[in-house]
């Protein structure tokens, strides 16, 4: 992961909300917003760059709730979130401009969540030989992984995994967790599964039958394998086959998506005076200002 050829992903929005709802409202801009989840995710960055020193590096963020195209083939998708309010909404657009002051480029879109730019980007990224590092909480973006040096990363605390480290979690290799999770589901993204299939069975199948398009037509076979029920799994899946056909379509990333700007996974340079007035206009304090010296400091040595 520190190679310089190595391009790392950012997911901004899941680090955003892990300070929004872990930081106290300490911080109040000028507009009277508190901006606790602005000062924990900007501290976030300067701790990455100043460890990982990136030469290329990109954010993207999630503004697609509602909107998105996964909503249009099942509205109930992500129905159980929250909107974000306006006070939370102004902290995801002040997270953004953050980003880009110290160098970062941002990708957002209002129909293409943020998994599919970053997979979108991966893709891009590979296509110029590049490696990939995904910085994320979410366990989804593992069906990203490709190269034997790219991984997933909850930084700083969280285990790196490769794509072996992957199949020892979920028992299936990334390639396949889309299917593994169209057939258990995912409760977070309000994704239904198949009634009394868990993930030692979908994983069993998997590795038996490989993608649900392998699975699907022999369906029949499935009463035959040594699989705790195998024969009402059988009967179930036939049962469910258009929900799986569905679900697939959720959760599978698309790699294919508009960036909705230049392609861009450079890191420019920073810009500290502006980054330290906006740190005055968001309430941080005089603290942040030698946060931003020391920043400074440290990415000029040699």
């Amino acid at each position: 992961m520190n190679s310089t050829n190595t391009v790392y992903l950012i997911d901004a929005s899941i680090y955003i909300f892990k300070y929004y709802f872990s930081l106290p409202d300490n911080w109040w801009s000028k507009e009277d917003y508190p901006t606790a989840a602005v000062y924990g995710y900007t501290h976030w960055l300067f701790r990455f760059l100043k460890a990982s020193r990136p030469d290329y590096v990109a954010a993207c963020f999630d503004e697609s709730l509602e909107n998105c195209f996964r909503n249009e083939i099942y509205p109930a998708y992500k129905s159980s979130r929250a909107l974000p309010d306006e006070s939370l909404a102004f902290q995801l657009e002040a997270c953004k401009q953050i980003t880009e002051l110290l160098g970062i480029a941002t990708y957002a879109s209002d129909k293409y969540e943020a998994d599919d730019l970053l997979g979108t980007l991966a893709l891009r990224c590979r296509q110029k030989g590049h490696n990939i590092a995904i910085l994320t909480r979410d366990k989804d973006l593992s069906q990203l992984l490709e190269g034997e040096q790219e991984a997933i990363w909850d930084y700083p605390d969280g285990d790196k995994l490769d794509r072996v480290a992957v199949m020892k979690k979920f028992g299936v290799m990334p390639e396949h967790l889309a299917d593994y999770l169209a057939l258990v589901g995912d409760k977070i993204d309000d994704i239904p599964g198949v009634p009394g299939l868990g993930p030692k069975g979908a994983a069993a199948l998997i590795s038996e039958l490989g993608s649900w398009a392998k699975m699907k037509v022999r369906v029949p076979e499935v009463a035959q394998l040594k699989i705790r029920g195998a024969k009402a799994l059988a009967l179930k899946l036939t049962e469910h086959s258009e929900q799986i056909d569905m679900a697939l379509k959720l959760s599978r990333i698309v790699c294919n998506a508009p960036l909705g700007r230049r392609y861009k996974i450079t890191r420019g340079n920073i810009n500290y005076n502006d980054l330290i007035r906006f740190g005055r206009h968001l309430g941080f304090g005089s603290r942040f200002e030698t946060s931003v010296n020391n920043l400074k400091n440290e990415l000029t040595k040699n």
